[in-house]
């Protein structure tokens, strides 16, 4: 289980210049080690291009091992999260 945070890849969090739910659910899970949030939070960290040497590898071993946490939006969300990031 990956222990870093977010916070260790990307440095200290820095507050933007306005709120919305995107922004607290980056905040919220920003310092808590990657092995420990949810399948969403680390989809969404994925969409954003956030910490990606840190996520994707985090995404792609719950993905082998069939971790599901039903906290996805819809079903393989941290697949298709996954996928979409090495497209680009």
């Amino acid at each position: 289980m990956e222990t870093r945070s977010v916070a260790d890849v990307a440095g200290a969090w820095v507050d933007p210049d306005f709120e919305s739910s995107l922004i607290e659910r980056c905040r919220k899970n920003w310092n808590v080690p990657v092995g420990e949030i949810s399948n969403y939070v680390l989809s969404t960290f994925i969409r954003q291009r956030i910490a990606l040497a840190l996520v994707i590898p985090e995404a792609k071993r719950r993905l082998a091992a069939g971790f599901v946490d039903d906290t996805e939006l819809y079903d393989d969300e941290l697949a298709n999260a996954v996928a979409e990031s090495t497209d680009a």
